[in-house]
């Protein structure tokens, strides 16, 4: 029996109903595969930071790097400052475990509605990998006669070659593995941001040319992929691009798939220990009523077992939140308007598993 150590930190607001229930489907599905999951909380977040003033202490992040994996909630206090938080857990974990790609299917379910009324679920299916540690949210710039007319800012787009080159190499070993179209895109600025453009372009053509000549290459200005996501979503298989861009585009994917309900999300170091987290918000307003939306928690436990090499196991998973929402028993995303409760969402899913 292959075993795993995977640490749960539930965060703020309903972050901890959602991983409940994603707790509850990983349950189902490791008792259906031989998989025995160890799992070790953590309380860090909001309420933690307002007793104690800490956010994620340096032991914490040493013990972290002993697990598996990292299955979150949310992070996000209405006490506590906008920043503090996410700079103090999320990025603090990105940088210290070397999360170098955010990864983040963009898929449509049946059942489930889209603002883009003339697609379905066989145009909208792609994935974007987005480079998650460098970039302008490195934090290099810097300001000079603050609160003066003359007030200068700065914030600088920072990359090496090494960083480049293994971010686009994940994204063509994960276009081989997914097998569909076959065809990598590169989103990028290259006519404007000449420099760290040309070097996202060429390293994208020479790795592809030298080792992945099965992947077809092609490659798309930031501004003309937005476009594209909405006109014609099923030209993308699988999308590379770096961190600020990244952060823009997997957002209107999140829409474009029926919003934050459905969208979930890894912060991968395919060396080391990854976190896996729903993309939407704590959604304080809703926390202990049993209204919110566990699908995106629920497929985020489903994409580290993938990452941790159970792929039957994540199929499974992939497979019954698909039979749940082609039920038509959950009639919507929505916090509650889904027709049943969060633990119920939970228990369609676990059965259907089984």
């Amino acid at each position: 029996m292959k075993s795993f150590i995977i640490a749960l930190m539930g965060g703020d607001g309903t972050g901890p109903e959602v991983l409940r229930e994603g707790v509850k489907v990983l349950d189902a599905v490791s008792g259906e595969y031989g998989l025995k999951l160890n799992y070790t909380p953590y309380d860090f977040g909001g309420e933690r930071y307002l007793r104690t003033g800490e956010t994620l202490p340096a032991s914490a992040i040493e013990e972290l790097k002993k697990c598996n994996a990292i299955y979150l909630g949310a992070i996000g206090h209405p006490d506590v400052k906008p920043g503090i938080l996410e700079t103090g857990i999320l990025l603090k974990l990105r940088f210290a475990l070397d999360q170098y790609i955010n990864l983040r299917p963009v898929k449509l379910y049946p059942n489930v509605a889209t603002p883009l009324s003339n697609k379905g679920p066989e145009q909208i299916d792609f994935v974007v990998v987005r480079e998650n540690t460098g970039g302008i949210y490195t934090g290099i710039g810097g300001a000079a006669m603050v609160g003066t007319p003359g007030e200068i800012a700065t914030q600088v787009m920072v990359y090496s070659r090494s960083m480049v080159e293994r971010c686009i190499r994940y994204a063509y070993d994960y276009t081989r593995r997914r097998n569909k179209r076959k065809l990598l895109t590169l989103v990028h600025k290259s006519n404007v941001l000449t420099y760290a453009g040309d070097l996202w372009v060429r390293t994208h053509r020479e790795v592809g040319d030298a080792d992945y000549p099965d992947i077809k290459q092609d490659y798309n200005h930031v501004d003309a992929c937005t476009m594209w996501m909405v006109k014609s979503p099923e030209f993308y298989d699988v999308i590379v691009t770096e961190n600020l861009f990244g952060d823009i585009i997997t957002d209107l994917g999140a829409m474009i798939q029926g919003g934050m309900g459905i969208a979930a999300g890894g912060n991968i170091n395919p060396e080391g220990v990854s976190m896996f987290e729903p993309i939407g918000g704590s959604a304080p307003k809703y926390t202990g009523k049993n209204l919110i939306n566990p699908l995106a928690a629920i497929c985020a436990g489903g994409m580290m077992l993938e990452t941790l090499g159970e792929t039957a196991a994540a199929g499974a998973v992939e497979k019954a939140v698909h039979a749940a929402l082609a039920s038509g028993k959950i009639k919507s995303l929505s916090a509650g308007q889904m027709g049943m409760g969060t633990t119920d969402v939970g228990d369609l899913v676990a059965s259907l598993v089984r």
